[in-house]
């Protein structure tokens, strides 16, 4: 894997995988042109274990009708700004089995996920599951 990442102008960068997809960093306060680099690891951390849970409670043939996963993140105070604690929490909707949604999430945790196993090696990732049969708030 082999990825790069180019400066385009002020505080923009574009970065690029091999395959050629992008996406553009914005280190500037507004955060106009997109997110940055510290943003995107959580976005990455949230679609890691969500492609895990889906493709697991899928196997199990339970009847999921959505799921939001939302990072909290610590910062340390001063440079480097390094997190230093992670909660996950999963929304889960549908009249699913509790036990199989907490298996789910346990496996992607603790076996599947490669971005949430990194990033336990260097601070700690809790995480709580909501259950709702509604639909999920905008």
């Amino acid at each position: 894997m082999v990825a790069y990442s180019e400066w385009r102008h002020n505080n923009v960068y574009e970065g690029i995988a091999e395959n050629g997809n992008t996406i553009f960093f914005d280190t500037d306060p507004a955060h106009s042109h997109g997110p940055t680099p510290m943003e995107v690891v959580l976005m990455a951390l949230c679609s890691c274990t969500s492609v895990d849970v889906v493709s697991i409670l899928k196997k199990k043939r339970e009847p999921l009708k959505g799921l939001r996963v939302t990072a909290t993140a610590t910062q340390a105070p001063a440079p480097p700004r390094v997190f230093t604690h992670i909660k996950l929490t999963y929304a889960v909707r549908g009249q699913l089995n509790r036990k199989a949604v907490e298996d789910a999430v346990s496996l992607s945790k603790n076996k599947y996920c490669s971005v949430s196993l990194m990033l336990e090696k260097a601070m700690p990732v809790e995480y709580e599951i909501v259950y709702s049969e509604d639909e999920p708030e905008p």
